[in-house]
């Protein structure tokens, strides 16, 4: 399965909610118990840096006037820090890593900026060459992940991998997998581009399931 750069971004985000302090406080994160422990292949990092010089959620102080930092949420390859504000880190017993978003109403919660997948190489066309048959996954639609779990369900649409090369459209499937599974099995291309809040270069999964009539 290899996502497209605009889908693939979603599987950081999924990382990111998992991280998130109250997830952590309230124990409804699959990856609760997994701080230093390998989440990712060794070499890939995901990256929140609000200093971004014209990022998009660039910042210099969060939502409680906390200064912000690039942080390295997960450090090749081992996850390295949860996203907190300073009422989940208290709850915690941590400091805040400076990351509280404040919307037009509530209390601040934690949230990341400009965050992104590190380490990728290589082109696509070597990332694909050596499939035999998959899926180029460019839309993705549904809702269908449990945070708590790490179960992943989505309708897809894009097009088949045949011996290395991009074939007919695919539309109506489902992929479905877990987040764990997913995520320690992903490889990366070299593509990486900041056009969103959130961006990954095309990545691999080597195994999911696909259902579609």
């Amino acid at each position: 399965m290899v996502f497209d750069p605009r889908v693939a971004n979603g599987l950081v985000a999924h990382i990111a909610s998992a991280v998130n302090g109250s997830a952590i406080a309230r124990g409804t994160s699959y990856l609760k118990e997994s701080m230093g422990s390998r989440i990712l292949p060794k070499g890939l990092s995901v990256i929140d840096e609000p200093d971004r010089v014209r990022g998009l959620n660039s910042m210099p102080f969060d939502g409680e006037g906390i200064a912000t930092r690039r942080l390295a949420i997960v450090e090749d390859g081992t996850l390295a820090s949860w996203v907190l504000d300073l009422a989940t880190a208290r709850q915690l017993g941590l400091e805040t890593t400076g990351h509280a978003r404040r919307g037009t109403s509530g209390p601040p919660s934690p949230g990341t900026s400009n965050l992104y997948l590190a380490g990728g190489s290589g082109s696509v066309d070597e990332l694909i060459a050596d499939i035999d048959r998959g899926l180029l996954v460019t839309d993705l639609m549904g809702f269908g992940i449990n945070i708590v779990t790490g179960d992943y369900s989505r309708g897809a649409a894009g097009f088949l991998i045949e011996k290395g090369r991009i074939s007919g459209p695919v539309s109506e499937v489902t992929i479905a997998g877990n987040l764990k599974d997913m995520l320690a099995n992903m490889r990366a291309a070299g593509d990486l581009e900041f056009r969103y809040g959130t961006n990954a270069p095309t990545v691999r999964i080597e195994r999911m399931m696909v259902a579609g009539s």
